[in-house]
């Protein structure tokens, strides 16, 4: 159902994956700190107006799959929600770094359970209804009190992932979260059944955006008919979405386009266009050929081989900052994977420079470990194995691999896609293929459509015999060193093949450190583990690429989610 385009994670199938993780993961976080709450202004909040006017058409790959952000969990929903809506806090542009948005400030309690808030004032919903604590509380109680299809991962994937448990159901004894209460109108305090350490850096997601009590009763929000895999969303969901933000809806044309038009009534900055149309092109080649010819002014995720041409022709292309990973997987249910010298060897072998160089975009850089060097607990103190073939194949030597007799794995690769942290995987696949077969290694190649034929093949049981070796990737959803090596490492997966009870065991007593002082060494010494366990060979930190026509102005791409375009201008 869902359809994960940018910038949300994926590393395999999204059902599957949070299957896993909700079968394992018990709340077991912690305290933030309240430092966070000493934050920077929103550049939301800066008083100034245009009428400017103008309209920005923007390409994007598929339509939403629907309106509600608090039901979605791809990039295309995620895109018109994040000019409709606001959250408590939002990214500083451009950067992974919390600051207010509709929370002017905040605490943690010592417990690392409790957050008081205090909320900006003078806030309105577009439908005119008072945005308020109140309204705040609705929020987090709507999610907690959903019942039936709404508890679906496919339907509530971020609240599964986030809060791992609603008031009824199977997964009750597991949920974080435990109330909300108010303290007159703009004060409010939220309380956890368990420490979360990343709880004000989670509230970032668009999923936990703030939408309008009055709307979602009226239009009946949480009516969601249909089945998991075929749900029927609400009036309110494909029609009268309701938030604080610097646009509000105004139509959806399906399958061809979302408009939305300016809150001339938005407490912050006001928008400069007076109108953005998001148009549904889903072939790539499309999109540059729209922008080309003028239907549009932007698109998302350029090829590598688009950049200089349209560079040329005198067109933006901007780079968003590298917040995900790329990695080669190495898939210990294949018994040679099992040896340690066998990791060791295909790592050696692997010249990583070379691969951005030929198969990534401008602006990527080689991978030490499974996390972005921007996430706190990344650390340089880990082996990196650089690149160095004839210790590969000493190792391989040693291993019993030879001329006669040498290592032969399936090495599988998709086909037809492109994503953020792997935009061209073809070419990829090649310069690695190369590298590896240089010292002596034999490759047998596997290619597959990427949905589902790839996803269900590198992240099911029924796939593991399928491939030895597989490229994969992801792209984080906040600023938190368990959404990368927790989502990876901290349990078995039928993606790695392997059991490592102490590699598990430290990531969930990472998870429950008290305090993010706490779990940064913590979280350094699992790098370290790993980089000598060696899973997989992290490959590269991509820079995903977005292009624009000359006359756009203003747009900041964003690390790990889109950027709002209230600043954006268009300059005739």
């Amino acid at each position: 159902m869902r359809f994960p385009i940018f910038p949300r994670p994926e590393r395999g199938s999204g059902a599957v994956q949070r299957r896993i993780r909700g079968a394992v993961a018990i709340a077991a976080m912690v305290a933030v700190s309240a430092g966070l709450g000493a934050c920077a202004k929103s550049q939301r909040g800066s008083e100034s107006t245009s009428d400017s006017g103008g309209t920005f058409v923007f390409a994007a790959s598929s339509d939403p799959v629907m309106l509600d952000p608090a039901h979605a969990s791809d990039g295309e929903t995620f895109r018109p929600a994040e000019q409709i809506f606001e959250g408590l806090v939002s990214l500083k542009p451009g950067t992974t770094e919390v600051q207010p948005l509709l929370a002017t400030s905040w605490t943690a309690g010592k417990d690392g359970k409790t957050f008081d808030f205090t909320l900006r004032k003078g806030v309105k919903f577009t439908d005119g209804t008072d945005f308020n604590a109140a309204a705040v509380c609705y929020n987090f109680d709507r999610w907690f009190n959903w019942t039936g299809l709404n508890q679906n991962e496919n339907i509530s994937a971020y609240y599964n992932d986030i809060f791992h448990g609603f008031k009824t159901g199977p997964l009750a004894k597991d949920a974080v979260y435990k109330s909300c209460t108010t303290n007159g109108d703009d004060k409010l305090t939220i309380k956890l059944q368990h420490p979360f350490a990343a709880f004000v850096q989670a509230m970032t997601l668009p999923s936990f955006s703030m939408q309008s009590p009055t709307a979602m009763k009226k239009y009946n929000a949480d009516d969601i008919a249909g089945t998991e895999n075929d749900p029927r969303f609400s009036e309110y969901a494909t029609a009268h979405p309701t938030g604080t933000g610097p646009f509000k809806f105004s139509s959806w044309d399906r399958g061809q386009s979302v408009t939305l038009v300016r809150n001339d009534d938005y407490w912050g900055q006001k928008a400069h266009l007076s109108k953005i149309i998001l148009r549904t092109i889903s072939d790539p080649k499309a999109r540059t050929q729209e922008l080309e010819s003028g239907g549009v002014q932007g698109y998302d995720l350029v090829g590598p081989a688009d950049i200089k041409p349209l560079k040329d022709k005198g067109y933006q292309v901007l780079t968003r900052p590298a917040f995900n990973i790329l990695y080669m997987g190495m898939n210990q249910y294949n018994k040679d994977l099992q040896n340690l010298k066998v990791r060791q060897a295909i790592s050696y072998a692997i010249d990583k420079q070379a691969v951005v160089k030929q198969s990534l975009p401008e602006g990527s850089i080689p991978a030490k470990e499974f996390m972005p060097p921007t996430i706190a607990g990344y650390t340089d103190n880990v082996n990196t194995y650089d690149y160095d073939p004839a210790k590969a194949k000493q190792l391989l030597k040693e291993a019993g691999f030879s001329a006669n007799k040498p290592l032969t794995l399936k090495f599988a690769y998709p086909t037809g896609v492109s994503r953020p942290y792997m935009p061209s995987p073809e070419d990829t696949y090649l310069s690695i293929k190369s590298q590896l077969e240089a010292v002596g290694i034999k490759i047998v190649p596997v290619s597959a459509k990427w949905s589902p034929d790839y996803l269900d093949m590198t992240a099911s049981e029924d796939g593991r015999s399928k491939h030895d070796l597989h490229l994969l990737g992801w792209t984080g959803d906040y600023n938190d060193p368990d959404n990368f090596v927790g989502v990876f490492f901290a349990q078995y997966s039928p993606e790695w093949g392997f059991k490592n009870p102490k590699l598990f065991a430290d990531l969930t007593k990472a998870r429950g450190l008290p305090t993010r002082e706490q779990q940064v060494p913590a979280y350094e010494a699992i790098n370290k583990e790993i980089s000598e366990f060696i899973p997989g060979v992290p490959i590269a930190h991509p820079a995903p690429s977005l292009a624009l026509a000359p006359e756009v102005k203003g747009y900041i791409p964003g690390p790990s989610k889109d950027a709002v375009w209230n600043v954006v201008s268009i300059k005739k």
